[in-house]
C-alpha cells in the first residue's frame, strides 16, 4: 500500500509543476497579446480616422494688373493720344468675417505706375509750371505725364472658394487711397526736350472707386478716381484743369 501511495503523491507533484508552469507561461504571454493588440487597434483606428483639413484659410494673395487709362472731365481742347498704361503690383490680406470664408475684408499694399498721352504741356519748373494746348499742326515726338503712386486698397470681398480649391468666382471692390511718389511730364520735338518733375499743382493724395470681377486668376479690373489728378491751381485759359482718371483693364491674381 505504501508504494502506491507513493506513487499517487510523485504523480500529484507532477501534476502540480507543469500546471505551475503553464500558468507562468500565459502570465508571460498574456502582456504581450494586450500590446500587440493595442498596437493593431492603434493602426487601424489612425487608417479609418477622417483627414481633417484646416479650413482656417485665407486668400492672402499678391496682385498685378494692366489698365489703359483714360482721362475724364477734360478742359476744353484738350484731347488724349496714343496709347496711355498703367501697372500696378501689390499685395492684399484677407480676413474672412463669415464661417464659410467667402466673405472677406482685404487690405495691403502696392505701387503703380501710369503714363497719360495727351496734348497738354507742362512748361517752367516744378515750382511754377505753366499749361498751354498743342497746336494741331504742331509735329512733336512725345508728350505725356508719369506719375509713380504707393497704393493703399480697401476692399469687399466675396468669392466662391473652399480649402480645397482655389479655382473660383469672385467679386471685389472698395475705395483706393494713393499718393504720390515721383511725377514727370515730358514733351519732345525737332527743339529739343522740356522736362518738368515735382510738379507741385499734382495732388499728392488721390483717391476712388474700383471694382474687380472674374474666375480664377485673370478677373477684369476698374478704377474711378474721386478727386482731380491736379490741384485748383492748376488753370489753362482760365479753367481749372480738373481731370480724373478713369483706369480700364485686367488683374491677375497670384496666391
Amino acid at each position: 500500500m505504501s508504494k502506491n501511495v507513493g506513487k499517487h503523491v510523485m504523480g500529484t507533484g507532477s501534476n502540480s509543476t507543469s500546471n505551475s508552469r503553464l500558468l507562468m507561461i500565459c502570465f508571460l504571454i498574456i502582456p504581450f497579446l494586450n500590446a500587440f493588440s493595442q498596437i493593431e487597434n492603434g493602426s487601424t483606428n489612425k487608417e479609418s480616422a477622417p483627414v481633417v483639413v484646416d479650413s482656417l484659410y485665407r486668400e492672402d494673395q499678391f496682385y498685378f494688373n494692366f489698365t489703359y487709362n483714360s482721362l475724364l472731365k477734360r478742359p476744353v481742347g484738350i484731347s488724349q493720344e496714343k496709347f496711355s498704361t498703367g501697372l500696378a503690383i501689390g499685395f492684399i490680406r484677407d480676413m474672412p468675417v463669415n464661417q464659410d470664408r467667402t466673405i472677406a475684408i482685404g487690405t495691403g499694399l502696392g505701387l503703380s505706375y501710369n503714363n497719360y498721352n495727351e496734348n497738354l504741356v507742362i512748361m517752367g519748373t516744378g515750382q511754377m509750371p505753366t499749361y498751354a494746348i498743342i497746336d494741331s499742326k504742331a509735329s512733336y515726338s512725345k508728350n505725356k505725364i508719369t506719375t509713380v503712386l504707393a497704393e493703399l486698397p480697401l476692399e469687399f470681398r466675396w468669392r466662391t472658394s473652399t480649402y480645397e480649391s482655389h479655382k473660383f468666382w469672385r467679386i471685389y471692390g472698395g475705395v483706393k487711397f494713393s499718393y504720390l511718389l515721383l511725377d514727370r511730364s515730358v514733351f519732345s520735338d525737332s527743339n529739343g526736350k522740356i522736362s518738368v518733375s515735382n510738379n507741385k499743382d499734382f495732388n499728392k493724395f488721390l483717391y476712388g472707386l474700383y471694382l474687380s470681377s472674374g474666375y480664377n486668376t485673370i478677373n477684369v479690373y476698374a478704377y474711378y478716381g474721386l478727386n482731380s489728378i491736379f490741384k485748383k491751381t492748376a488753370v489753362i485759359n482760365g479753367e481749372p484743369i480738373a481731370m480724373k482718371s478713369l483706369n480700364i483693364g485686367i488683374v491677375f491674381y497670384i496666391l
